[in-house]
């Protein structure tokens, strides 16, 4: 958590330096998954079996600060998201939703008008998680990094982007009673996902 922070403060810090910067706000949907599940196949003797997710609509907002260097600019933002998955498994339905701070860290270029490509990592600390019908652990980890490639454009102070986000750190959640009646063990909680953007600095 101290690490998270002081990157936190250098960067706020480093991008309050350059000499044009701004600050807006940013809103949009995500569509992806969580990862995948371990359950006792019933029609399988209850042998373990493992199911990718059916990806789901979530949303975030929040703030951003970015910075221009010249051809470059340096973007950290701050949000608060919420993913969902959903599975189908031993005759079941179930949503697994997750809600996090997201503290994307991204450096672009722009590359002809009012197109940049950007790139970063993704610092993630997880807030809730709950899956449908079962009684659920906290993920291991709180505290996790992906990383995010995407484009976009800014139009005067209005800005859209897509982004693509993959969890990077191993993160499970584990069932709290392994005896439940629809077989679930554990839980992949990395996010593999498509971000949509829209943002207007201030």
């Amino acid at each position: 958590m101290k690490k998270g922070l002081l990157i936190l403060l250098f960067t706020f810090t480093a991008t309050a330096a350059t000499a044009q910067s701004s600050f807006g706000v940013k809103a949009g949907l995500n569509y992806g998954d969580n990862g995948e599940i371990e359950y006792s196949d019933f029609e399988n003797a209850g042998e373990d079996a493992v199911k990718g997710a059916e990806g789901k609509v979530g949303y975030h907002m929040g703030i951003y600060y970015r910075g221009d260097l010249g051809g470059l600019y340096l973007k950290p933002e701050l949000l608060y998201t919420q993913t969902k998955s959903s599975y189908q498994y031993n005759n079941e339905e179930a949503d697994y939703n997750i809600s996090k701070l997201d503290l994307p860290v991204l450096l672009g270029i722009k590359v002809l008008g009012p197109v940049h490509v950007f790139a970063g990592p993704s610092f993630q600390y997880i807030l809730e998680n709950d899956f449908d019908g079962v009684t659920i652990g906290d993920v291991e980890n709180e505290f996790t990094i992906g990383a995010q490639f995407g484009a976009g454009l800014q139009l005067g102070r209005v800005g859209l982007d897509v982004r693509y986000e993959r969890g990077l750190s191993e993160n499970e959640a584990q069932v709290l009673d392994l005896n439940s009646p629809d077989g679930l063990k554990r839980v992949d909680s990395r996010p593999s996902q498509i971000i949509f953007a829209l943002s207007l600095d201030l």
